[in-house]
């Protein structure tokens, strides 16, 4: 560390409160004028507002203070990205049980945008100390947060420092934006494209149902406690092995049936080149089998016909996946029945126009992903890069 610095625990330099709920049967403590901050709104970065408000009476009968303007908040709790994030609080609020306010017990040693910045650039590392690298959930606590070391820089450098970290992580944070508008400007291109392919039909098309072109062929899976039906030679897929994928052939899956399991369970083998539908918890992914392959009970099978090429149904229905959420019911997730998805309309056109659309859309579909790929590395490089930085400025080489 840089001759000058030195090493903190943040209990030892700052003070530390949280806030409390008000109860949610006296509606006379909501609606105020009161800024009341949840977990949620520290992925402002600065709080400047909120939308949650409690009365006076609201504030008096809970846990809820008044926060000191310009302390990080840091959110205890929430399984996803919530749990670790900081923000530096703009306004006079008060909070939830959910969020730690930390102000520096003297401004003059300890700035609270240096603070922020340090607690930021070291998420990760904060959410781990929760387990977040195993299946331990759990929140964050006071003790746990005084007991984080900080590193305390004199106060001219830890001016030096925010002063050049907010000019660059500004502008890492717009070459972010601008990748992702890119990316998000790719994917919407080729379902565009997708889209127009599909409407512009020519003589010769006509308008089937997919009970009319497929077989449709439900999944299930074999109890989980019995060895004997695992790990076989039929592969075996779920809604989860289906998102995000770079290309829609899939042949080798996590799990596996043996002959004894697909016997003993509602599980079909699909032959080669079918297309699967996750039907529910997703609605809309969607994958071409190479190999014989069973599903379990979240994922519908499409056998086409001599009437329709797979490639050309599987794009159809990637043009349609909203239609198909559409369609899908349920009050814990929604799920499209064999039914309703038997009944959805597919445009056929004649075989060999059908290859030519397939062959264009493989085109644009392989260009898509190229321009997917380039700008997902640079929001990995533009990562990288940031926390390089970050490392370099709390190491004091920056």
């Amino acid at each position: 560390m840089k001759k000058g610095w030195k090493t903190r625990k943040i209990g030892d330099v700052c003070s530390l409160m949280t806030g409390g709920t008000p109860s949610k049967a006296k509606h006379e403590y909501f609606g105020g004028k009161i800024k009341w901050l949840v977990s949620g709104d520290v992925h402002k970065g600065q709080i400047f507002d909120c939308e949650g408000r409690i009365t006076e009476a609201g504030m008096k009968n809970s846990n809820a203070k008044w926060l000191p303007v310009n302390s990080v908040v840091i959110a205890l709790n929430g399984q996803g990205k919530t749990r670790g994030t900081v923000a530096l609080l703009r306004t006079q609020a008060t909070c939830n049980q959910s969020l730690v306010s930390i102000y520096p017990n003297e401004p003059e040693e300890l700035l609270p945008e240096f603070l922020y910045i340090n607690l930021h650039s070291r998420y990760q590392e904060i959410r781990q100390m929760t387990g977040d690298s195993g299946n331990d959930r759990r929140g964050l606590n006071m003790n746990l947060i005084k007991s984080i070391e900080i590193p305390l820089a004199p106060l001219s450098e830890q001016k030096r420092l925010i002063g050049i970290l907010d000019e660059v992580v500004e502008g890492l944070a717009t070459a972010k934006v601008n990748a992702e508008k890119n990316l998000q400007n790719a994917r919407a291109l080729f379902k565009s494209h997708l889209n127009a392919v599909f409407s512009q039909r020519s003589e010769g098309w006509q308008t089937k149902t997919i009970d009319d072109v497929c077989e449709v062929v439900n999944g299930g899976t074999p109890k989980t406690g019995i060895a004997d039906y695992w790990d076989g030679k039929h592969q075996w897929i779920t809604p989860a092995e289906m998102g995000k994928r770079l290309t829609p052939y899939i042949g080798e899956t996590a799990r596996s049936l043996t002959d004894l399991g697909l016997a003993n369970s509602s599980a079909r083998l699909l032959p080669p080149f079918s297309v699967i539908l996750s039907s529910r918890a997703p609605i809309g992914h969607l994958v071409i089998n190479t190999k014989p392959m069973a599903t379990n009970q979240g994922c519908k099978g499409l056998v086409p016909s001599k009437a329709i090429e797979h490639k050309y149904l599987y794009y159809y229905l990637t043009s349609i996946v909203d239609l198909l959420n559409d369609l899908g019911t349920g009050a814990t997730f929604k799920e499209i029945s064999g039914g309703k998805l038997k009944e959805v309309k597919v445009p056929i056109c004649p075989l060999p126009e059908q290859h030519l659309i397939i062959k264009q859309l493989d085109t644009l579909s392989a260009e898509t992903q190229r321009l997917e790929s380039i700008y997902q590395q640079k929001l990995e490089a533009l990562g990288e890069l940031k926390k390089s930085l970050l490392n370099q400025a709390f190491t004091g080489d920056l």
